[in-house]
């Protein structure tokens, strides 16, 4: 920092540290200037252009420093000059004294702040250069954030300072005219019909305000679509996965007429090929594993064998339970028109169903997308040629692969690694990150590498994969590691690198729905897209790629689109579990140490090794670590982590604890069932 922009902030610093040092704050108060109403109006009277040029000088010194007493002063300006004068003294006077603040931080703070932040803030600058001036009108019309703090904020954006100045004159020209037309009544001090007005009118103004805004958002990106004369349904629900059929059921359950496309299998990739199957597949892995540990509890050793072919159709027997609570038969019953085929959305109010049977179109009030995601599959050369599994075609496998070469350290890979090992393929697993499950604290990924390797996995962390090859009949994996190549043979290759949102075929491309950086459709905090009636829930929209999110998500996105003209609902995202269903399972919910670090989050940490517990030593599964961390001081729950048997059912404790703000203490207090292993949570 340069030595122009320290003498400069040290001015700043010193001027208003002496403002509440000689306690100049009491005279920016409606008690002072009651007191010396009568005073101040005869100097007014006998002065009123050195009064006014006073008064201007001493609000923008105000509003330039960013001192409290800005409200103050509008509404003396009212009192003192009237509703004309006052109007344009103060709107002119907060205007300038915002543009002072906004200069300041841009020529102390900005350099510093982009070079410190400036690949981070590239989003927003994105944003800013196509809508700011709308962003900081709307701002202005409706306070979301202190004034002061938008103007040092705007300070460290590239907007331009005329179009800061002309957008903050026009945006808080409404309520200071509100704020000067109270001042006016409260110049009599007695309670009013005028008075009683002008309150309110500051109370109503914000929500008055924001309704405007989004009329006139709503007029600009409906300008080019013809709305319907009539509509057919009120709902239109693309996608029956786990996003989609909630989005059904809370339709139809509230008596809309809710229509749902799915071009593909009700039930969508968690019945299919998801949650369902690969739990099912992990529920035979752990028997054969607990089966060949026998030894352990006295029992004579068996080592059974495998019939891979009879656990694949074990679990497709266990897909075809589950699939009535997610059929058509189920959702027609519950009053939903089941549609097959391929959704296309020609307009904000109409959807085009088009199968064997032809092309229908569908009038709708409102839309909700819930299309889900699929396997990403990165540009490795020689993917395809190789012929890559994923999570959606390995089902599809009869024969056990004799070496596995499983690609990612995420859930999807840990979990099916563990289980091709324990059916007894030779997995090697892959992962460029130091660690598995790199977004766990780094104990919790050590665990369960350490099972990992008993278990005979081959684990290459820090290793990228470069190359796939055939050669002489051997498929190879070519991987840089710590500056050498290294290869690796296999047999089959697994690719479980994540998933990336269906955005594509069904119409955002023509709308110009846009997208967010991870690919996923952008949306506000009530699920709605650009258009406010076309709402997005799931993959689709992300963030969490959970199907306990999705039907959380959906369940928000039809309360609004069905009720959202007279209350909407913001998401509430703030406490969202998830676990991996490897063997030790790792639970978590909230933060955990190394985003608490990362963020700089303030915490302590409490932990329980379940290598004590009684239960767990009963089972013979005395392993396992419970970490909670809480706010300093408190016992209020900022986020835990489980690691041991059934962590993904004793992580619900905490989920609840966190939803309803109940802390450590209540839950000590909390009578647990001996012996069981939701002690550890008491403990």
């Amino acid at each position: 920092m340069t030595r122009a922009r320290l003498a400069l902030l040290a001015a700043m610093v010193a001027l208003v540290a002496a403002f509440f040092a000689f306690g100049l704050e009491r005279y920016f108060s409606l008690d002072y200037f009651r007191a010396h109403q009568s005073a101040i109006e005869s100097l007014v009277r006998a002065r009123p252009y050195a009064s006014a040029a006073t008064y201007f000088g001493i609000y923008v010194a105000v509003a330039g420093l960013s001192l409290p007493g800005a409200a103050v002063m509008t509404l003396a300006g009212g009192a003192i000059f009237g509703f004309a004068w006052g109007t344009v003294l103060a709107s002119f006077a907060s205007s300038l004294g915002a543009m002072l603040a906004f200069l300041s931080s841009r020529f102390i703070l900005h350099g510093w702040v982009r070079a410190r932040f400036g690949e981070r803030l590239r989003g927003i600058d994105r944003g800013l250069e196509t809508q700011g001036a709308f962003y900081l009108f709307a701002l202005r019309l409706v306070p979301v954030f202190p004034f002061f703090l938008v103007n040092l904020a705007m300070g460290l954006t590239p907007m331009r300072a005329w179009t800061f100045y002309w957008v903050s004159q026009a945006g808080m020209l409404a309520g200071t005219a509100v704020y000067v037309y109270a001042g006016t009544t409260l110049a009599e001090f007695r309670l009013s019909l005028e008075l009683a007005l002008a309150l309110t009118l500051l109370g109503v103004f914000p929500l008055i305000a924001r309704k405007g805004i989004e009329a006139r958002q709503a007029r600009r990106v409906y300008a080019r679509w013809r709305r319907p004369a009539r509509f057919d349904r009120n709902l239109v629900v693309i996608g029956a996965g786990a996003a989609g059929l909630m989005a059904a059921y809370v339709a139809a359950a509230a008596k809309a007429k809710v229509t749902l496309v799915e071009k593909h299998r009700m039930g969508g990739e968690c019945l299919h090929t998801g949650c369902v199957p690969s739990k099912a597949l992990i529920g035979s892995a752990r028997l054969l594993a607990r089966m060949r540990r026998a030894g352990e509890f006295g029992i004579r050793p068996v080592d059974p064998a495998c019939d891979f072919a009879q656990v694949m159709e074990r679990v497709q027997r266990v897909v075809k339970a589950v699939e009535p609570h997610d059929s058509v038969e189920r959702y027609t019953a519950l009053g939903v028109e089941c549609l097959r085929g391929e959704a296309r959305i020609r307009s904000p109010w109409s959807v085009e169903v088009s199968n064997a049977g032809g092309t229908r179109t569908l009038h709708t009030r409102s839309i909700v997308i819930a299309a889900g995601a699929r396997p990403f599959l990165p540009p490795i050369p020689g993917l395809d040629e190789v012929g890559a599994l994923t999570s959606d075609t390995v089902w599809e496998l009869r024969e056990l692969p004799r070496r596995l070469l499983v690609l990612g350290g995420g859930p999807a890979g840990c979990e099916l690694a563990q289980c091709f090992a324990r059916f007894g393929t030779r997995v090697t697993q892959v992962e460029k990150l130091p660690r598995l499950l790199a977004r766990e604290d780094p104990e919790f990924s050590e665990r369960l590498a350490l099972r990992f390797r008993a278990e005979g996995i081959d684990l290459r962390l820090d290793h990228e994969a470069r190359a796939l090859r055939q050669e002489n009949a051997e498929k190879i994996l070519l991987a840089e590691y710590e500056g050498r190549e290294v290869r690796i043979a296999f047999d089959q290759v697994l690719c479980a690198l994540g998933r990336v949102a269906n955005t594509g075929g069904y119409g955002l491309e023509e709308l110009g729905i846009p997208l967010n950086a991870g690919r996923t459709i952008q949306t506000n905090e009530y699920l709605q897209t650009l258009y406010p009636n076309i709402y997005a829930c799931g993959d689709a929209a992300g963030p969490y790629p959970f199907t306990h999110a999705a039907a959380h998500q959906a369940g928000y996105a039809v309360a609004n689109a069905l009720f959202g003209r007279f209350r909407k609902f913001r998401v509430d995202d703030s406490v969202i579990p998830w676990a991996t269903f490897t063997d030790p399972e790792v639970a978590r919910v909230g933060l955990n140490e190394t985003e608490a670090r990362r963020d700089k989050v303030p915490y302590e940490v409490t932990l329980f090794a379940m290598e004590d517990l009684d239960r767990a030593l009963a089972d013979g599964e005395a392993h396992g670590l419970v970490k909670v961390l809480t706010a300093p001081g408190r016992d209020r729950i900022l986020g835990a982590t489980i690691a041991g048997e059934h962590a993904a059912d004793l992580i619900v404790e905490f989920v609840a604890a966190m939803t309803h703000g109940i802390g450590l203490e209540k839950l000590l207090r909390t009578i647990h069932i001996y012996p069981t292993l939701a002690e550890a949570n008491r403990h």
